[in-house]
């Protein structure tokens, strides 16, 4: 583990994409209609997110215990897409990138769990880091 009692901590802030695929035009309407057997798509995953991303340290053993002050995940449905954005923040010594690309991740797979029931074809896709603010650098990818 990276030594950062030294560092002082700063406004830190992440934002991840994952990016579910569906197989059918009928899964979107099953999940924009509360007709998923599972329950509510959306805020169960929401909540599985952000599990994800304070148990992060748990999982990954190089990374820190840290404080989440701020955890968001929204989401847009596209054609057959559902584009899942995660934002983390912190005011803290180090960022919150994996936090927030761990929780993309697990609400990408929530989803997957929740309609494999209704839909045999989902796929997840990419995972990234779309911005990161605060520490040495700032990047922003689109």
């Amino acid at each position: 583990m990276v030594d950062i009692t030294q560092k002082e901590p700063t406004y830190r802030t992440a934002i991840a994409e994952a990016i579910v695929k569906v197989g059918s035009q009928e899964t979107i309407k099953a999940i924009e209609q509360g007709k998923v057997p599972k329950g509510n798509v959306f805020e169960m995953s929401r909540a599985a997110g952000f599990l994800g991303i304070k148990k992060t340290p748990e999982l990954l053993p190089d990374c820190h215990p840290l404080p989440i002050e701020f955890a968001a995940v929204d989401y847009a449905i596209s054609g057959l897409e559902i584009q899942v954005k995660v934002t983390v923040k912190t005011y803290y010594k180090t960022g919150v990138e994996v936090e927030a690309m761990h929780g993309a991740s697990i609400v990408a797979l929530n989803l997957y769990d929740m309609l494999k029931p209704i839909d045999k074809n989902i796929q997840i896709g990419t995972i990234r880091l779309l911005e990161k603010r605060g520490g040495k650098s700032d990047i922003k990818n689109s």
